[in-house]
Order: C-alpha cells, then structure tokens, then sequence
C-alpha cells in the first residue's frame, strides 16, 4: 500500500477544496494517484471544488496580530482568486476571525486549523460556506507564529504584507516602539536570516556558485573566482541578514547598532514574513 503523507493529503485539499478526510480517503482509493484523485473525488459529488481545481487562488489578505501579553504572534494568509472578494467585508471579517482563533489555539501549522471550530462551525466548514458564498477558491495558504519574551506584529498599509518579530527580553525600556521599528525593518527589507551565521549552507553555496559565475562573465581569472566569490558573499550578508542591514530610519547606522544603543544584552530571537504574490 502506497504510504500516504499528511503533505500529500494538504496537497490535494488545495488542489481540489475537498475536506481533508475525503482526500485522504481519495488518494488511498488511487494509491497515490492525484489526477485519479481528482477524478475519484469528482466521482463522489465535489462539483464546485473540483470546477475550482484550476484556478490560482493568489489574492487575498495577509495578517499579523500578537496575544495580550505580547509572547506569541500569529502571521496567517487567506487566498482568493480575485482583489474584487479579497476586499470585501465578509472575507475580511473570516480572515480576521481566523487569525483570532489562531492566537488563542496556537495551532502547529496550517493543517492544524483546519479541524479548529469557529463558532458553531469548524474553519473547514467556513471556508466552504465562504466558497459557496463568493464563488471562489478560498484557503488558507500560509500560517507562521512565534514565542519569545516579547513578540511584536506589523501589518503594512493594505493587508498584502504582514510581519511577526521576537525579542530575548520583555523589560527593556520602549521594547513595543523597538520591536514595531524592526518589523517595519523586516517588511521593507525582506532579510532572510536574523545574522550571517543563521544563513542555511544551502543559500551560502548558491551565492558562491553566482558570485563565481558573474566574475567569470567579466572575464576574470580562474584563480581569482574564489576570493571574488567570497566578497560578494560579505555583500550578500550585508544587504540580506537583519543586524547587518542598515537600520532604515537611519542609515548611518546598522540594525545591529541600533538594538545596541537601546540595550547592549537584547537579541532578536527570530521574525517572520510573509508577502501576497511573493
């Protein structure tokens, strides 16, 4: 029997918008086969999610929101297909509801939410009632948290950008205006790490590899790639970590300055971001 995974089944409930469990019994059913799937799910009555199949869902409406006492932060993205039902009301109101159920429950992911209750109704229940209402494919494409001793959340002007940010102490004097300015760094800057050493190797080796090539496109020497590389790389670590960057309300200073200035001991512990269409 071909081993089913719950990434599996999450893959073909986007594909389709049927429930988890019907897709998880469908590709049992087709042993893995996820056009069988789609064909076997159809079969059993998913008409409107299977007409659905096929279109991206890429609009939409991305949120950031922190618990009272600021330790946890949830940053969620809710899909539709079009900007026209990403701006209506309703759809607003669930994306927001959502995210409220999601700092209280503090699921593990995504998968997770789907068998939470919203009301008298499970959020599978509501997104379907949501795509009955509008029309439209409706999911849940992306949902990130964090804890630390202060979380701080940004939400950029019209709701396609959202960052979450944590902090190693929640004592230090003016942590919330701190916190907010580094997650407005965040959403301006996009870093990929918090420091060079938080980089994965796999990014590390890329940039080489590109940073080898483009100086072998300008003609510079074999022996020589290496050691150009390796600038480029230092470049890269600059523009991209977080305390490496400059701190956007000042640039004659870095990020990391600026933390230290307020407090020599404080640490970002980590951030998220998330951004519709990126």
């Amino acid at each position: 029997m071909v081993n089913i995974t719950a990434a599996d089944v999450n893959k073909l409930r986007q594909m389709s918008g049927a429930g988890m469990m019907d897709c998880k019994k469908a590709l049992q059913e087709t042993e893995g086969d996820f056009d069988k799937a789609i064909d076997y799910l159809r079969k059993k009555g998913q008409k409107v999610a299977a007409k659905r199949a096929d279109r991206d869902a890429n609009e939409g409406i991305v949120l950031a929101k922190a618990a009272h006492d600021h330790s946890y932060a949830g940053l969620i993205m809710v899909n539709c297909e079009t900007d026209f039902v990403g701006k209506t009301d309703d759809f607003k109101k669930f994306a927001h509801d959502l995210l409220d159920l999601c700092i209280n429950a503090r699921p593990a992911g995504t998968d997770a939410i789907i068998g939470l209750n919203l009301g008298e109704h499970t959020v599978e229940e509501k997104l379907n009632e949501m795509l009955g209402k509008t029309g439209e494919k409706i999911q849940i494409a992306h949902y990130e948290s964090m804890e630390a001793p202060f979380v701080s959340a940004y939400n950029h002007h019209g709701n396609r950008l959202a960052t979450i940010i944590g902090m190693s102490n929640k004592d230090v004097k003016g942590i919330a205006e701190i916190a907010h300015e580094l997650a407005m760094q965040v959403a301006a800057m996009n870093p990929v790490a918090v420091d060079k050493d938080d980089v994965s190797q796999a990014t590390i080796d890329r940039e080489i590899e590109i940073g080898k090539e483009q100086a072998r496109q300008e003609g510079k020497p074999e022996e020589m790639l290496e050691k150009i590389a390796t600038g480029k790389l230092a470049k890269f670590f600059k523009d991209n970590t977080l305390l490496n960057q400059d701190f956007v309300r000042d640039t004659k200073k870095t990020v990391r300055q600026y933390i230290s200035e307020k407090d020599k001991d404080l640490k970002v512990s980590g951030f998220k971001r998330l951004m519709l269409g990126a």
